[in-house]
């Protein structure tokens, strides 16, 4: 009985570990902004002149990316729920495989600017107002580490891949995948509030 009991809290307890986890995650990344506005606050301008060098076309498309992985993952959990593991399966690639497709894409925009000579410490952005520099220095921190965040999440949803392919995750034991999806819907979130940050600056 006590046993039975101990693996049905189980699952409880590790969502009750992620969204702690998660809380801090969002003290971490709620700094960052905190940062970010009141810079924006004391350089507008240059903050407006700075966005100029955002392209909106790809960030708009790995905004649609980000949601469409997250749609895909939530579906994937569903598909597990039911015990349909092989579909759950291929929605967990295919948000992996989106994941891979937002990072290409960021990859192509830091590369668009480094050419450019706009990145940390370089002799061109130097020579640029004080406020060009911190957004600058702040588009690099932030998406960054967001980008970290999501080269995680395509690794512990591979590993959850890997675990259903080989029949370790049922309907009846799923909390890592859950987990993951909890993740990875932070991560997406954490984007959604980037974006208009980085790319919509009026």
């Amino acid at each position: 009985m006590i046993a039975r009991h101990a693996a049905s809290r189980g699952p409880l307890v590790s969502r009750y570990g992620m969204w702690f986890f998660l809380y801090t995650e969002l003290l971490l990344f709620g700094a960052m902004f905190l940062v970010y506005s009141v810079y924006r606050y004391r350089f507008p301008s240059d903050f407006h002149r700075g966005a100029m060098e955002e392209n909106l076309v790809t960030g708009s498309i790995n905004t649609l990316v980000l949601i469409t992985s997250s749609m895909t993952l939530a579906m994937a959990v569903s598909a597990m729920k039911t015990g349909e593991n092989r579909r759950s399966a291929r929605l967990q690639l295919a948000s992996i495989l989106l994941g891979v497709v937002f990072l290409c894409i960021k990859y192509y925009e830091w590369h668009a600017k480094i050419i450019k000579g706009l990145y940390p410490n370089s002799p061109v952005l130097l020579k640029l107002p004080k406020g060009q520099i911190l957004y600058f220095g702040l588009y690099y921190a932030m998406t960054g580490l967001h980008g970290l965040h999501l080269l995680a999440g395509i690794g512990a949803l591979s590993f959850t891949l890997w675990l259903t392919v080989n029949g370790r995750l049922t309907r009846d034991n799923h909390a890592v995948l859950e987990n993951t999806g909890l993740y990875w819907h932070f991560v997406d979130i954490v984007w959604m509030y980037l974006f208009p940050l980085f790319y919509l600056i009026t």
